[in-house]
């Protein structure tokens, strides 16, 4: 038994070395081989071909993170509920009423950002 403890030690060693090794390999191969002579052309910003003008720096507007945050959690809230739906049958009336409490603070939010106005692109 303590065998196959110390086997599932190595492969998550293995697999820790390997998620390590592999992408510090390629991004040093990477720079070995890339040819590196930085001028100040290529260091300006680029716009499509245009000559850059103005302050690079631009203030947007809040309701564009809002949205996309809100976007975020209700695309992680629906990996919560793919789990829940196929093991539907194994949990239980208890895990139903959860769940229906779970919806419900999703639409309260929704319903919050509804009035708040941040689903409109104005």
């Amino acid at each position: 038994m303590a065998a196959l403890y110390a086997n599932n030690y190595l492969i998550v060693a293995i697999f820790l070395f390997l998620g390590i090794l592999l992408p510090v390999g390629a991004l040093t191969f990477g720079r070995l081989l890339r040819p590196h002579n930085p001028t100040t052309v290529k260091r300006e910003t680029y716009e499509s071909g245009l000559e850059p003008f103005g302050s690079s720096w631009v203030q947007f507007n809040v309701k564009y993170y809002i949205f996309a945050i809100m976007f975020v959690i209700f695309d992680v809230e629906t990996i919560f509920l793919y789990p829940w739906a196929v093991a539907y049958d194994q949990l239980g009336l208890f895990a139903l009423v959860e769940m229906l409490i779970f919806i419900a603070l999703l639409v309260i939010g929704l319903i919050y950002a509804w009035k708040k106005k941040v689903l409109e692109w104005n």
